[in-house]
């Protein structure tokens, strides 16, 4: 019966929730959003169908994420959404339980990662292994973790920023900052009110900073109109807004992340950090296709840095890989139920 075990790699986001299925890629790609009815706490919709929820619901609906900064803020809620996913991704089959290895933030708590662990096996899950982001984005990025080099990742989603530095297939120095790209956001949706009196909800920040966001000046700006609500007159109204504006908005944000990479720079030993000055930085996660952030972080450590290919689908595919190989990484391994 060794055809039936199947496995699962899930990357469990603040903003975002992956599935990897070894042999068939990445197999869903939905919001970390569930939308729950207020009177019987009843669960009404995960993924897509709570995100369209998102700011639109009447009051006895509440879309809500049950992960916050990158960890379990919402324990039956997760417990949920992870059940969802899963039997979703595993179609036909979904009578057989899988082995699943869920992605964490570098700097989780054993408590935290137990929560992970035991959240998973009650949504269905045989066994539930955890792994450090880091260490799966760098797998998922095509770095060998095992030479004795240095590789430094920074992995920049919606809830965390993970920097970390890799070698041996360990992680030799490492933080996690609450300060990523749902920061950015707010930081958009601030800017507006302050600046313009002008109420935007969250997917509009999303969409200002997707289409027109930098992480430096440019000379030739993009332009957006953004549809809003005036706070003084309560109506309707729309503005326009430019790159540079976004630059100026987001820049204490920028700055935390960098820092970030700054605080691990200095913690790495002599002999890594050469490597790394030859290597440069890699960046993973969604937010990382921030316009222009490889150039900030190039201007602000003198390190150059570059993209993942497929920086989005980095730990996913890092999961899938873990699992295909699990003798191989198993001391980067954390816990197994």
């Amino acid at each position: 019966m060794a055809f039936f075990q199947k496995k699962l790699g899930i990357d469990l986001g603040t903003a975002n929730t992956l599935v990897f299925m070894p042999g068939r890629g990445v197999v869903l790609n939905e919001p970390s959003v569930v939308a729950v009815s207020e009177q019987d706490n009843k669960i009404l919709a995960v993924g897509n169908d709570a995100k369209d929820m998102v700011g639109k619901t009447p009051d006895n609906i509440i879309a809500y994420r049950p992960m916050k900064d990158g960890v379990i803020a919402d324990y039956r809620v997760t417990e949920a959404m992870l059940r969802y996913y899963i039997s979703k991704s595993l179609g036909r089959w979904s009578f057989v339980k899988p082995e699943v290895m869920i992605s964490v933030p570098a700097g989780v708590t054993s408590t935290e990662r137990r929560a992970v662990i035991e959240a998973a096996v009650k949504a269905g899950a045989k066994n539930a292994y955890v792994v450090k982001e880091p260490i799966l984005a760098a797998i998922g990025a095509g770095i060998s973790i095992y030479e004795p080099r240095g590789h430094m990742i920074t992995d920049i989603g919606g809830g965390t920023t993970d920097v970390a530095v890799i070698s041996l297939g360990g992680i030799v120095a490492s933080t996690s900052v609450k300060c990523a790209g749902n920061k950015i956001d707010n930081a958009i949706i601030d800017y507006i009110k302050k600046n313009y009196n002008l109420m935007i909800g969250d997917k509009t920040a999303e969409d200002i900073k997707i289409n027109i966001g930098s992480a430096v000046p440019v000379e030739e700006e993009l332009s957006m109109m953004v549809k809003g609500r005036d706070c003084l007159s309560g109506l309707p109204r729309s503005v326009e807004i430019k790159t540079n504006e976004i630059v100026r908005a987001i820049g204490k944000e920028l700055r935390d992340m960098i820092q970030a990479i700054k605080d691990v720079l200095q913690e790495t030993p002599p002999e890594l950090a050469s490597d790394i000055i030859d290597r440069g930085i890699t960046m993973t996660g969604g937010s990382s296709l921030l316009r222009n952030l490889p150039e900030l972080v190039l201007r602000r450590t003198g390190v150059k840095a570059q993209l993942a290919e497929n920086p989005l689908f980095c730990v996913a595919n890092g999961t899938g890989i873990a699992l295909e190989h699990l003798d191989t990484y198993k001391k980067s391994i954390i816990a197994k139920r």
